[in-house]
């Protein structure tokens, strides 16, 4: 089974899923295929929108993770997962499915692998590169569902030109991604975190309910970045207020 994602950022454990494209292949035919976009809850960099084509209006109306998730798993069952430098992609599932408590363990093969192996060591081996090379038309360039169908057609290019020489390569593996459960965002990060959207007039896209620890410090740490910290007095106003409250509890 073919997957790709785009993502926010390159990391999972502070960047959400965008997207999820893949194709179940069955006897070397398309047999189902899934796409879903995802509301990351957040405005998408420039750089994601100008890499993706995805905007931030397309992105409001995706559907949430929790109810995207289990889709996926369903979808992919136990089939292997390819894709184009998969571990990248398999490490934000695997970061969805710690955080839910979820057990998510597959085999995989990696096209990037398998052109790093197989092809002369001066040749580019990014997807568009090798797309070129072997003439795989893709439709939306980094777009999870063409990205999965090209991904696909690049392990059977290699596979029918590479396989009968060396069939090790061609031999699914482990994948192993450590993932670390997020844990919920304090009600002092959220706190701190609304009191300077509010005081730099920012309109947050957040899904408080599920906010965690890292997205909260990044979210704080995009905003004093990009407009500044608030001065010293009203962070202490803010303190009196947040023990005013506390006591009143």
């Amino acid at each position: 089974m073919a997957i790709d994602l785009e993502m926010t950022g390159l990391c999972a454990k502070r960047d959400s899923i965008l997207e999820i494209g893949a194709v179940r292949v069955k006897n070397k035919e398309i047999e189902a295929e899934y796409q879903a976009l995802i509301h990351p809850h957040m405005e998408l960099s420039a750089e994601v929108v100008a890499l993706t084509g995805i905007t931030n209006e397309m992105a409001v109306k995706g559907r949430e993770l929790d109810e995207v998730f289990p889709e996926v798993m369903d979808f992919c069952q136990d089939f292997v997962l390819l894709g184009h430098n998969i571990i990248f992609d398999y490490g934000f599932l695997k970061q969805a499915a710690r955080n839910r408590d979820v057990t998510f363990e597959c085999n995989g093969l990696d096209t990037l692998k398998l052109a790093r192996k197989l092809l002369a060591p001066e040749k580019k081996k990014t997807l568009q590169d090798l797309c070129d090379t072997y003439g795989i038309v893709r439709e939306h360039k980094h777009r999870a569902l063409d990205d999965a169908k090209a991904a696909r057609e690049l392990y059977e290019i290699l596979e029918a030109a590479y396989e009968p020489a060396y069939p090790e390569q061609f031999v699914p593996f482990p994948l192993i991604y450590k993932a670390k459960k997020q844990t919920p965002a304090t009600n002092k990060q959220k706190k701190h975190l609304q009191r300077l959207a509010d005081y730099h007039q920012i309109t947050l896209q957040i899904a408080w309910e599920t906010l965690t620890k890292n997205e909260a410090s990044r979210q704080i740490d995009k905003i004093i970045a990009q407009y500044g910290r608030m001065p010293k007095q009203e962070m202490e106003e803010g303190e009196v207020i947040q023990k005013e409250e506390h006591l009143l509890l």
